[in-house]
């Protein structure tokens, strides 16, 4: 079986649907199921070449809805070699162009169900983009976007591919008239954790210099105001204004250089013990992972949340908003604390930490590890979706 991936970019500082791609296609294809992915980046951009599966590169697109003319026409030559499209993401012209593309290769073909057409929003139905202040004109634009495209594709395409229940839930509270044929909460998952974690830790800590002989809290995500970070720096000084003495909070990921990360700094300039780093990955990412004592992450919004399954893959509690979407899975589990979204919900979280014994501490931790083991592995979130697709395409050609 043979599936093709649509997504505006595969660039790995855009956020979770990328490294979520590039998570589960090495697990699907040892089952079986070769994957290629089309993106409307540009084919000299660095980070193109650079994966074991094939990614064909057509070019940036223009406007904010990423027009990109070269994906239908690629689409209609090449729509005949896959069995299935998953088509990640929304409101831009990549699920537009996937969906008129699907029904005319199908009325010209005569085949109903050829190849299946599955939608995998990744978060972008959830009620919190109408809702919140800051985007109302994007509201605007999505409500419009819903009426006249989105909706036609959501509900036709074969099936919505949801990351967890939480998603799926939140997804029916947004927009009227949806009314997808089949919402399938497939899961999602990472790659274990490497092994080497006193090694990669100090590597971090050299390159950062960080002492080693003292714990840190540690935020890694991208710099944006649905994050919370502003939330998370104003409860770290309120409580070391409070206690004295509190480990260093090390705030990590993409977009320093935007209006908005340059607040945060100056925000946190006075306090000597907030730092920086700037965008992590590979062995520094997992280095500071494995260094930190805890991780934390308030956000407004997380559709699943790589970051904090990664965190639990090293055995780190996470200390989370009950706006991150599988934060139910964390509470049953035991992994992390919990709080609600604002001022007060993220001064409690630090807080009630920072009241643990050691041993409670370590609790968290194991029961963090033992979370990701049972529910977040990668090859679980393969083995779900390897089920949806044989399920349709062993229906498409009985």
């Amino acid at each position: 079986m043979k599936t093709l991936r649509i997504i505006t970019s595969m660039d790995p500082r855009q956020g979770g649907p990328s490294q979520g791609i590039r998570n589960s296609i090495p697990a699907l294809q040892r089952m079986g199921i070769e994957n290629e992915v089309v993106c409307l980046d540009d084919p000299t951009a660095d980070f193109i070449g650079q994966d074991s599966f094939t990614i064909h590169a057509l070019g940036r697109g223009k406007t904010p809805w990423a027009y990109q003319p070269r994906l239908e026409h690629w689409l209609l030559a090449n729509i005949h070699r896959y069995d299935a499209l998953i088509v990640h993401g929304l409101w831009q012209y990549h699920s537009y162009a996937t969906h008129k593309i699907v029904q005319r290769y199908r009325k010209s073909t005569e085949s109903k169900g050829i190849p299946a057409l599955y939608v995998m929003p990744h978060g972008m139905l959830d009620p919190y983009f109408q809702r919140a202040s800051s985007r109302r004109l994007k509201a605007i634009r999505n409500w419009l976007l819903w009426w006249l495209i989105e909706r036609p594709i959501v509900n036709h395409a074969d099936g919505i591919l949801f990351t967890c229940e939480e998603e799926l839930l939140l997804a029916r509270q947004t927009f009227d008239r949806y009314q997808p044929r089949k919402e399938l909460n497939v899961g999602y998952g990472i790659p274990a954790a490497p092994r080497n974690s006193a090694k990669l830790a100090h590597e971090f800590q050299v390159a950062y210099s960080i002492d080693p002989n003292q714990p840190y809290w540690l935020f890694l995500s991208r710099i944006h105001e649905k994050k919370g970070i502003d939330l998370l720096i104003k409860a770290y000084q309120k409580l070391l204004t409070e206690t004295g003495m509190l480990p260093p909070l090390v705030i990590a990921g993409p977009g320093l250089d935007t209006t908005y990360g340059k607040e945060m700094i100056e925000l946190a300039n006075p306090t000597s013990e907030i730092s920086f780093v700037g965008m992590l990955t590979g062995d520094l990412k997992w280095g500071a992972l494995y260094g930190c004592e805890l991780f934390v992450l308030p956000s407004h919004q997380e559709n699943f949340g790589i970051a904090i399954v990664e965190a639990m893959a090293c055995g780190k509690p996470v200390l989370i908003s009950d706006k991150v979407n599988i934060w139910r899975e964390i509470v049953a589990g035991g992994g992390g604390l919990v709080a609600e979204d604002s001022a007060s919900g993220t001064y409690n979280l630090l807080k009630q930490w920072h009241a643990l014994s050691h041993d409670q501490k370590n609790e968290l931790a194991q029961a963090s590890k033992r979370i990701f083991e049972m529910s977040f592995t990668v090859d679980q979130a393969a083995m779900s979706l390897f089920n949806t697709l044989n399920v349709k395409y062993d229906d498409a050609v009985t």
